[in-house]
């Protein structure tokens, strides 16, 4: 009966491993599946706060708009490279002014503007391309004096 005791205590014990382990396992791999759904939720918040801010108005120099004047030019201060090594690699750089020329992104919308509508269709609708005129020749402005019969 010994035998049958060591034999049940075993069992017990190699069962609570093998539970353990696969508990253990399945915590893990819901750990790892809720990590990567955070990082997703994260991701998609700053992806929908990025579609909803407007686009920044940068030039091709990467400076804001803000820095260009109403001619193109821009003013900002950049590094400009003064002395090269070998590999032709700057070495050495002093303040200059960026040499961009033209602001060439998004335009904002206060100095979107609308010119003024002009009048492209004649005052008079019986008179235009879509009319039908040499079907009645009272309103053929285009026609001479009437060749039929006179009434008097």
């Amino acid at each position: 009966m010994g035998w049958f005791w060591a034999f049940l205590i075993f069992s017990w014990i190699v069962g609570f491993l093998w539970t353990d382990d696969t508990i253990s396992k399945a915590l893990r791999k819901r750990h790892k599946r809720k990590l990567r759904l955070l990082e997703a939720g994260q991701r998609e918040r700053l992806a929908i706060e990025a579609a909803h801010r407007p686009p920044e108005p940068v030039c091709g120099c990467t400076h804001h708009l803000a820095k260009h004047d109403k001619q193109g030019l821009c003013h900002e201060q950049v590094e400009v490279p003064t002395a090269w090594d070998k590999d032709k690699k700057p070495l050495s750089y002093e303040p200059g002014r960026c040499n961009c020329q033209q602001y060439v992104g998004p335009q904002p919308l206060s100095q979107v503007y609308a010119e003024e509508l002009t009048d492209r269709w004649p005052a008079d609708p019986a008179v235009g391309p879509d009319t039908d005129s040499a079907a009645d020749p009272a309103t053929d402005r285009t026609a001479g004096p009437s060749t039929g019969p006179s009434a008097g």
